[in-house]
């Protein structure tokens, strides 16, 4: 059996990029009789396994700039991938996010990845105009009709597509997402010692982490906007936010965020942006934290907060969408539109050792329960429904 993958969302930092990713390396590390052909729209900066083939395709924008939210895939491009994936010889050409879809006149199946309904429900949040939601209505259009199946991450979005766009329970394909090998536990208190430098936390300091993009629907104001309520009852609480803040982004409101942080004296010292890092900074730092703190108003798999548990991190979780089924005991759950509640959760961890400890013992045992190897397995299952039917 031959898969083709699109991978032109390949470089891209955001969680369909690191999904496909991921993916397409646990793949190729399954010996399932599937050969893998990955068709790029510019030629791959980062490493790609050994045992696939690439295709370029030469498209004049890449997938990012394209997908920035005020942004489009011109129609020359999508012909150049179009064209591109019809010359590949495939029993199943796989789309590994909705969000890089673009039409392949062929009769050969297509499985199509939905994340989550995100747009469909806070248009207003994500796009900045009403003609980038229409434009977005109709791939999504093209993409529920072109698929032969329908894959997603988890069943909350399961229950999402079929409820918001729907389409049929009979069309839809679980998979899973794991964490790499590079966030796990880190006892060595030297090592502690040097990430805390090397993020300025001081000793006493309690930090609160946050992973992500920075779109409205992020809810990262409202977390923001609960930080003198936690500092005033845990005056050592330290809020470190980590996300990419400059080059090519969705549409965010980083500049609001800021000024919010900036705005009251009290938080001069105890909110840094960090910017974008590596992971094994990333997962560095997510063990000297006390919690991820996840405030989002909508998730379809929700990779940080996996991220932090498998370092052993309790997550202070919103309670919508799929991060309940995710998270599980590893956390503590508020109302994502309340800022009290919010604050009240995050001071109770704070404030409790014996909790503190429970959580991130559930935490560790919960992540192990996601793997990249599961998550290929599923996926292969539907790449064979697809071929079938």
């Amino acid at each position: 059996m031959h898969v083709a993958i699109d991978a032109t969302s390949w470089e891209n930092e955001r969680g369909f990029g690191r999904f496909t990713r991921s993916l397409v390396a646990a793949l190729a590390l399954r010996d399932s009789g599937i050969r893998y052909t990955l068709l790029f729209d510019r030629a791959p900066e980062r490493p790609v396994p050994a045992n696939v083939d690439v295709v370029v395709a030469g498209a004049q924008q890449t997938m990012s700039e394209a997908s920035s939210g005020k942004g489009a895939r011109g129609g020359a491009d999508m012909l150049t991938l179009g064209r591109a994936a019809r010359r590949i010889d495939s029993d199943v050409f796989f789309f590994p996010a909705v969000y890089s879809f673009y039409p392949v006149l062929s009769r050969v199946p297509k499985v199509v990845c939905f994340h989550d309904t995100i747009p469909e429900r806070f248009p207003d949040l994500i796009f900045p105009s009403r003609l980038n939601f229409r434009l977005w209505q109709a791939k999504i259009w093209l993409a529920k009709t072109m698929a032969r199946r329908i894959m997603t991450v988890s069943n909350a979005s399961a229950g999402d597509l079929t409820d918001i766009l729907g389409i049929r329970p009979d069309r839809i394909d679980l998979t899973t997402e794991g964490a790499e090998d590079t966030f796990s536990p880190i006892i060595d208190k030297t090592r502690l010692a040097a990430i805390r430098d090397q993020f300025g936390i001081a000793p006493k300091d309690r930090v609160l982490t946050y992973i992500g993009g920075f779109n409205r629907h992020k809810n990262v104001l409202r977390l923001i906007e609960a930080m003198p309520a936690i500092v005033a009852a845990c005056p050592e609480a330290r809020l470190v936010i980590v996300g990419r803040t400059t080059g090519n982004r969705f549409w965010d409101n980083i500049d609001e965020l800021k000024a919010g942080a900036s705005r009251d004296a009290r938080l001069s010292d105890r909110i840094t942006f960090a910017g974008e890092i590596p992971d094994a900074d990333m997962a560095g730092l997510l063990n000297c934290s006390a919690a991820l703190v996840f405030p989002s108003l909508w998730e379809g798999f929700g990779l940080p907060a996996l991220e932090a548990m498998s370092c052993g991190t309790p997550v202070l979780s919103s309670d919508r969408g799929s991060l309940p089924e995710i998270v599980g005991p590893g956390g503590l759950y508020y109302d994502p539109l309340s800022t009290e509640d919010l604050a009240a959760r995050t001071v109770e961890l704070l404030g409790d050792d014996a909790l503190h400890k429970r959580l991130s013992d559930a935490a560790l045992a919960q992540s192990r329960t996601f793997t990249w190897d599961k998550g290929a397995a599923m996926a292969e299952a539907s790449f064979r429904k697809a071929a079938k039917t």
